[in-house]
């Protein structure tokens, strides 16, 4: 299987992370969704990443549906998520924290690189979403005593969280202020740190207007 998208994606190198992590072999096209839109189209008529080809040519789009498949794939004992239950719900809300930040982060990104004449109400409206995200991450991870979100076990709101902070800082280095946010800090900190997160990693490269 191949993996469609470039690792400055948050959410690309989510799922390439969890593949690394799952120990599941996979071909990356490191394709951009400007440069490169008309490659992704043909498995991708959305044109967006990231996308997971599969062995039989079948396409998965969307990370969470993509990681509802590996983790279908490698099994409940493996998996990185609860099977269900309060516990799978929590994550979930994580995970989706996370993506909403990472999509409000990219839109505000592009706001900046794209446009001549930025609009001062979506800029506003996207930093002061980004902040209140970020202050309920941080209140949530700071409640957690162990070194992971699953206990001593990584798992996908993790990687998430660690993805979408890196590319926050990148991006928009004035938004996260270590000292603001001194849990996630920690947390994508010691994500970092592994094996995985070193080798899926890529200087962000924002797209030229």
């Amino acid at each position: 299987m191949f993996l469609i998208g470039q690792y400055d994606s948050p959410f690309v190198r989510r799922v390439a992370i969890a593949l690394r992590l799952y120990g599941l072999a996979f071909e990356h096209k490191p394709w951009s969704t400007f440069g490169d839109a008309d490659k992704i189209a043909p498995y991708n008529p959305l044109r967006r990443v990231p996308t997971l080809v599969l062995d039989d040519g079948e396409a998965l789009i969307e990370s969470m549906i993509i990681l509802d498949y590996l983790d279908e794939l490698v099994g409940e004992a493996k998996a990185m998520l609860p099977r269900g239950g309060a516990e799978r719900r929590r994550h979930l809300r994580i995970c989706a924290l996370a993506s909403g930040l990472g999509d409000k982060a990219v839109s505000l990104l592009y706001e900046r690189v794209l446009r001549k004449e930025q609009l001062a109400l979506w800029v506003e409206r996207c930093q002061a979403q980004i902040g209140d995200v970020l202050k309920v991450l941080e209140a949530e991870r700071a409640k957690v005593t162990t070194p992971y979100w699953l206990g001593d076990r990584i798992g996908h709101a993790d990687v998430a969280v660690a993805c979408v902070v890196r590319f926050t800082r990148e991006a928009h280095p004035q938004l996260f202020d270590a000292s603001r946010y001194p849990a996630l800090a920690a947390h994508a900190e010691r994500c970092e740190a592994l094996a995985p997160f070193q080798e899926i990693v890529q200087p962000l490269e924002p797209p030229k207007g």
